[in-house]
């Protein structure tokens, strides 16, 4: 009873050890990132929740009010903190609502929801869509936090393309992608949080200190109802961009340590909630006192906006940066424990620093490139907000919550979880309009590689 809950398969070894197929998955289990650690504290989780989700979205955030007005901006950013704090929840419960056995990664908790094969093509396609996004526009984020603090700093230099600044950037992660696990990322992960929360600072206190701009304009940007419109479901997809940490809880709650006794759920919560606090903190006074400085004026990363004081401004752009970098490493780990999955289980490779260098080099390499060749910081939180992280984040845990518990019909839960499920899915549909209509807009007077 004082041993850690570990998953079914690793069970079997033990009744069982003469299986050698279920032996290699144990010692796959023991390579790759999600699995190989199991010492994690609660605080552990407080850090990584918030360098998951107090990420670029807090940016756009002033922007996004622009796009909704005073009393809708205000509404969907309290009811998606609400709503969020819910489905993580949920998640935290169904990590192990099997007695015996731990979900460690979001698709494993969906093939028990929809079954083997249902729920992979459910989730996974989802997920990597999420993961990739996110880590494609940090990409575009550090970059241009890199390039404004280099201009700030340096005014008379010789301006510097921001594709060279992304390239920058990405090569910081070269070397931190071949960190193996949660656990060995922790040190980053905390400074990240620490920056979230320095920089989060700065941006309210710079908009408070700086006051209303003169003939500051709280009125819709769009000069036609349809661009208002449309505005409108864009900024609903920056925002579901920043209540993005649910694509990983399961991964980050797998690195805590389990007993019937003490189940992982009770250290994993108590860091969530710490995290939620934080967001709350980072969140409402960038969004409202940003918006209130600079009304429907304000650049899609607040600061942009911010020029002054100079000092300021640029250790603030820094701290995006040291935050992003973080930020980029919690969300690659489940998509390098999916590659190196598929590579060791279906290609048959074997389990090596080669094979972890490669292949974990190959995917910063690719969301490099795309973040280059695409840097529409606005339009891609909107489009990818929208899309993917208001299923993964809004509703399907509340889907795989009634599949697995079954609610009783018209009961507290069953109806809360169906209003989350109805949100949700308008979410999902109206926010990429937006989006693309932001990326489109920004790519009329877009250079590649500039």
């Amino acid at each position: 009873m004082g041993t850690e809950a570990q998953s079914g398969r690793r069970n079997h070894v033990e009744n069982d050890p003469k299986d050698e197929l279920v032996r290699k998955d144990v010692v796959l289990d023991k390579w790759l990132p999600i699995t190989s650690s199991r010492n994690a504290k609660w605080w552990y989780s407080a850090f990584h929740n918030v360098t998951a989700m107090v990420g670029a979205g807090v940016l756009g955030l002033p922007f996004a009010m622009a796009e909704l007005g005073w009393g809708p901006g205000m509404a969907v950013l309290i009811i998606s903190w609400v709503v969020t704090l819910y489905t993580l929840w949920q998640m935290v419960e169904m990590h192990e609502m099997v007695p015996g056995r731990r979900f460690d990664r979001y698709h494993e908790l969906g093939q028990y929801a929809f079954g083997e094969k249902l729920g992979l093509w459910i989730v996974v396609p989802q997920q990597l869509i999420v993961e990739v996004g996110v880590c494609i526009v940090y990409m575009v984020t550090g970059g241009n936090s890199l390039k404004k603090f280099h201009d700030l700093v340096c005014d008379n230099c010789q301006s510097i393309k921001t594709t060279y600044f992304i390239m920058i950037f990405a090569s910081i992660h070269y070397v931190l992608s071949q960190l193996p696990n949660f656990n060995s990322i922790s040190g980053v992960s905390l400074a990240a949080a620490v920056m979230s929360l320095s920089y989060s600072t700065i941006a309210w206190a710079a908009s408070l200190h700086k006051g209303k701009m003169e003939d500051v304009d709280y009125g819709y940007k769009a000069s036609t109802p349809a661009g208002t419109v449309l505005s409108f479901f864009g900024a609903l997809g920056e925002v579901a961009f920043a209540y993005a940490g649910h694509n990983v809880v399961l991964e980050i709650q797998a690195t805590i340590p389990s007993t019937p006794e003490k189940p992982s759920k009770k250290p994993m919560w108590r860091g969530v909630l710490l995290a939620y606090v934080v967001v709350a903190l980072c969140y409402f006074p960038v969004a409202l006192l940003g918006y209130w400085a600079f009304g429907n004026a304000v650049k899609d990363n607040i600061l942009v906006s911010l020029a002054r004081p100079t000092w300021l401004i640029a250790a603030a752009n820094m701290m995006v940066v040291v935050h992003v970098i973080g930020s980029y490493q919690i969300y690659a780990m489940p998509v390098f424990d999916m590659i190196e999955t598929v590579l060791v289980k279906k290609l048959r490779f074997k389990p090596s620093l080669l094979l972890r260098l490669i292949s974990r080099s190959s995917y910063v390499s690719f969301t490099m490139f795309i973040a280059i060749t695409f840097p529409f910081f606005g339009g891609l939180l909107s489009f990818f907000g929208g899309f993917a992280f208001a299923p993964t984040t809004y509703f399907l845990p509340c889907i795989m919550w009634l599949a697995i518990y079954k609610p009783k019909r018209w009961s507290l839960s069953w109806i809360t979880n169906w209003v989350c499920i109805i949100m949700g899915v308008a979410l999902m549909i109206l926010a990429p309009i937006g989006g693309l209509r932001l990326i489109i807009v920004g790519a009329k007077t877009y250079r590649f590689y500039s």
